[in-house]
Parts: C-alpha cells; sequence; structure tokens
C-alpha cells in the first residue's frame, strides 16, 4: 500500500476523529508576503484564488477566486524565509518587495494537526508534509469538507527541520488582529542581520 494514497472519500473520512491542536489566543504566527509584482497582497490577506501550486490549497477546480482562501504562517521567523524561497534557494530582498510581518492571534484557532499520528490513521503517512503537492492539495480539500469547525492545518515544514508550520483557512479570518507586532521590509538596512542569519541557517544566498 503507498505510503501517501489519494484521501479517502470525505463521508469516510469524516467518521475519524480530528486530531485537533489549539492556537491559543495571543499566539505568535509569522508570515513573508510581497507588497508588490504580479500579485501584491497585505499583511493579512487571505487568497482566494486557488488552487495555486501551494502544499494545503483546499480551492476547488477549475482555479479562479473564490469563497475559499488560505493564509500560510509559521511559529517562527525562520520557517518562512525557508519555505517563501525554497524554490531558488535565494533571498531576494527586493524583487515583489517582501516584508516579514509577526502578529498576534485575536482568539483561539482550531487545526487539524498533521504533525502526529492522524495522517497514519487517515490511511496515509508524514509524506503529506512532502509528497507530491497536487495529492496534498486533495487532501487539504477532503479535510476541509469532512471537519467544519477545523479553521485550518498544523503540518511539518520540510525545509524547515520538520518545524511546525500553519495553513490557516478562510474559517479563521476573524482571528487575526486590527495590526501585527512586528512589520518590516526584508530589503530594510534593519533587517539585515535576521536575513544574512536566516540565509546561514539553510544555505540560501541573499540578493
Amino acid at each position: 500500500m503507498p505510503k501517501f494514497p489519494e484521501p479517502p472519500p470525505v463521508p469516510e473520512l469524516s467518521k475519524l476523529p480530528a486530531d485537533e491542536a489549539t492556537l491559543p489566543d495571543g499566539t505568535l504566527l509569522w508570515r513573508i508576503y510581497l507588497q508588490a509584482g504580479k500579485y501584491p497582497t497585505t499583511w493579512d490577506s487571505f487568497r482566494d484564488f486557488g488552487p495555486t501550486n501551494s502544499r494545503f490549497d483546499h480551492h476547488l477546480e477549475p482555479k479562479g477566486k473564490q469563497s475559499r482562501a488560505i493564509l500560510y504562517a509559521s511559529q517562527r521567523g525562520p520557517t518562512c524565509f525557508a519555505e517563501v524561497f525554497q524554490e531558488t534557494r535565494t533571498i531576494d530582498r527586493h524583487k515583489g518587495e517582501p516584508w516579514l510581518v509577526g502578529f498576534e492571534l485575536a482568539r483561539s484557532v482550531r487545526l487539524l494537526d498533521l504533525t502526529g499520528n492522524w495522517p497514519t490513521q487517515a490511511g496515509a503517512s508524514m509524506a503529506i508534509n512532502s509528497g507530491p503537492r497536487p495529492r496534498a492539495r486533495r487532501w487539504s480539500q477532503a479535510m476541509y469538507q469532512a471537519y467544519p469547525a477545523i479553521e485550518g492545518i498544523l503540518y511539518c515544514s520540510s525545509m524547515d527541520g520538520n518545524r511546525p508550520a500553519v495553513a490557516l483557512y478562510e474559517r479563521a479570518r476573524s482571528a487575526l488582529p486590527a495590526h501585527p507586532v512586528f512589520h518590516r521590509a526584508l530589503a530594510d538596512s534593519a533587517m539585515t542581520t535576521l536575513v544574512t542569519n536566516a540565509a546561514l541557517q539553510f544555505g540560501y544566498l541573499v540578493l
């Protein structure tokens, strides 16, 4: 049996209890987003266009703007650098005007925990965090439908030593605060040490 098969039908999956992880009110999350370029956004925007190539997009085909939306974040700033710049392995501080933002949740958020045994219980494995992305997206679609109370996913970052990362569904929109606690452009001179340290940690280049 494959370690990362297609997801079971939603009615079957919904019979398996969700392994929930709750991020409490005040949990600090980090993300890197682009203020310019082809797809500029804001620090608190959930992306409603999809599915893209991102691992846990739960958007339905055909690709386009829809009611489903997602926001990827992490509990460590360095994880953002590892994930966002993984394709080129180069931290470009200027292209698209990337910004690092840290924000504290305004309320608790209920996540489906993919960092433990639940993937195995569901018929998959930890390969859900690193295996083929199209299949992972189909799993996310199934999980979204099977567990209406779940507001996102807690998963392992395959680029940062399996440290925790988060994919928030649009159900978690009300958990975002009015203002972030940290917000700086990567091109800001005050970010030089942080960016350099992240590049050294992951063996990335810096532009």
